[in-house]
């Protein structure tokens, strides 16, 4: 099936391009002065905060960059699913803690963070049950990113550590839903890829679900940023449906509607597969799997991330995953609205 990448919108499009001028256009400035610029034009609301009146408090100085600062609330959170929680919440504050355009944008992490929160996928490891090591790993990268680039805009030190990192700063800059997308995903593909050989440690149904779950936030991301691909020609009529700062999002983002809220999944592929709600299985086979080649090579270019087209292959997620299994992403009893879902949504 042909399916033509949608182009973004100019605003969503040069986004990113805007901000790389400013960077260039700021030459020999420091890179203080430059943060500084960046907290007025993303928190215009507010002006630059004393460090005694930051939101995130008066230590926050202690620490001799943002790197340094960022890894001592992932340390001081780690083992407590609901600091987790609260760390996600204060990070759409932003460093004065009235970040009122960015605070909408929680909503869809947060949805997130909750069903992972639920599945006890979070907990300490020497909890009873114990949480999952990448399911663990995967939070803390989002959350460190996030961390380091607030970290950043509040004035800390450094320079951006990743590529994500410096999506999560433009996304600081323009509060948009497809920049927040473009940094919140670069977060998760990264911790993907780095995790990898965890995820792996993982049983069979938990690695199904790492797939589903990754396909679902890249297909979210092409409602807001390339709906025709994400829909077909019904694409530009329901953008909202993916946008972060609206409930219609975390359908698409939680997995709750589909996996159990207990871990590890005790059941084969096959039995949960069986076992999903009709709507949620409409929605994976008949809609996201038929676009899957090019929902991913799309993802890679918008989150400069190349290695992400090396987790699909030949239309199958393979991502901790043997390709010689690709049978579990061919529906085999697709009913008849499922066909008439996939040939209504195909791109024109």
């Amino acid at each position: 099936m042909a399916i033509a990448p949608q182009r973004l919108t100019a605003l969503d499009r040069t986004a990113p391009r805007r901000i790389s001028r400013r960077a260039s256009v700021a030459g020999e400035r420091s890179l203080k002065s430059r943060l500084r610029s960046t907290v007025t034009s993303a928190y215009p609301d507010d002006a630059v905060m004393p460090p005694e009146e930051n939101a995130f408090g008066p230590g926050v100085n202690d620490y001799h960059n943002a790197v340094a600062w960022a890894d001592a609330q992932i340390a001081a959170a780690r083992d407590d699913p609901a600091a987790r929680l609260a760390l996600m919440d204060r990070l759409f504050h932003g460093p004065t803690g009235r970040a009122r355009r960015h605070l909408p944008f929680r909503r869809a992490a947060l949805s997130f963070m909750r069903w992972q929160a639920q599945r006890g996928l979070l907990n300490p490891l020497d909890a009873s049950p114990p949480g999952s090591v990448w399911w663990r790993s995967m939070n803390e990268r989002l959350l460190r990113d996030g961390c380091e680039a607030i970290a950043l805009v509040g004035g800390l030190r450094g320079d951006p550590s990743s590529p994500a990192v410096r999506l999560w700063l433009q996304f600081a800059a323009i509060p948009t839903p497809a920049c927040w997308y473009r940094a919140h995903n670069a977060s998760i593909v990264a911790g993907y890829l780095e995790h990898e050989g965890r995820a792996l440690e993982e049983n069979a149904p938990e690695r199904f679900f790492m797939n589903v779950a990754l396909a679902r936030v890249l297909y979210t991301h092409a409602l807001v940023a390339a709906p025709r691909l994400a829909l077909g020609r019904f694409g530009s009529l329901v953008r909202l449906l993916g946008d972060p700062r609206l409930g219609m999002a975390g359908v698409f983002l939680s997995l709750r509607r589909v996996i159990p809220n207990t871990y590890p999944l005790t059941h084969d592929v096959e039995w949960y597969i069986a076992d999903e709600q009709r709507l949620g299985r409409l929605l994976d086979y008949a809609v996201i799997a038929p676009r899957l080649p090019h929902l991913y090579e799309w993802s890679a270019e918008e989150i400069c991330e190349p290695r992400l087209r090396e987790l699909v292959r030949d239309g199958s997620p393979i991502y901790a995953w043997p390709y010689e299994q690709r049978h579990v992403w061919q529906a085999q009893h697709l009913p008849f609205p499922g066909h008439v879902l996939e040939r209504v949504t195909r791109a024109g």
